[in-house]
């Protein structure tokens, strides 16, 4: 497998509380990486660093060839998608959320619609695709967020705590998302939870954080 991307010795602080100290861990391309822990360990802040959201006090990350991530990369950005525990939604229908990013970026007619409804055919929402999405409950929600993520192709998709807060039916659902995402392997997968069965259930990697450290081995 090629290298997607590194982490190197990041360290990240909040108010003079150390959340992550020395950090250092490899993402190979198509894996699924589970990041595990309690609450509170550092999990949700390593994704935002990943994921170009902030950037570490100490250390670097390094994409793809060599590319030394920052925030202000737009462009390396756009290779790179976070859903949030809590996906926000725009007013309007399931279709319109999914098609806005592929929208922005120039996509016009037929090759979104193509796209929007690959996507929500993925997820289990394409009967959904007309339906105001504040309509939706909140395992269709998040379900939607990993469309609008999945819709423009991301070469590596993190997910936090994406069935925190979902009833059984619906992590079901994600699970299952995530297991057909691991078989095409098109993106690298990072995801976090604090539930070590589940961790089992998806992950190529497991790594476990304690005390802002990473311990990674891998699953099986």
């Amino acid at each position: 497998m090629s290298l997607t991307f590194r982490a190197y010795d990041i360290s990240k602080s909040y108010q003079g509380n150390e959340v992550l100290k020395d950090c250092s861990c490899a993402f190979d391309k198509g894996g699924v990486y589970v990041l595990m822990g309690p609450n509170g360990c550092g999990k949700s802040t390593f994704l935002r660093l990943c994921a170009l959201l902030e950037n570490p006090d100490r250390g670097e990350i390094t994409y793809f060839s060599g590319v030394h991530a920052h925030s202000k990369d737009i462009e390396l950005r756009r290779r790179i998608t976070l859903v949030l525990p809590k996906v926000g939604v725009f007013n309007t229908t399931v279709f319109q959320n999914v098609s806005y990013g592929l929208r922005v970026r120039g996509g016009k007619g037929d090759e979104v619609e193509k796209n929007v409804l690959k996507a929500l055919e993925f997820v289990g929402l394409i009967e959904r695709r007309d339906q105001h999405a504040l309509t939706l409950s909140s395992g269709e929600t998040q379900r939607l967020g990993i469309a609008r993520a999945m819709v423009i192709e991301p070469e590596i998709l993190f997910l936090d705590e994406p069935t925190a807060s979902v009833d059984e039916r619906n992590t079901e659902i994600i699970e299952d998302i995530v297991l057909r995402m691991k078989r095409e392997g098109a993106s690298t997968v990072v995801i976090t939870t604090h539930d070590k069965e589940q961790a089992a259930r998806l992950g190529d990697w497991l790594m476990e954080m304690r005390g802002g450290l990473i311990s990674p081995h891998k699953n099986g």
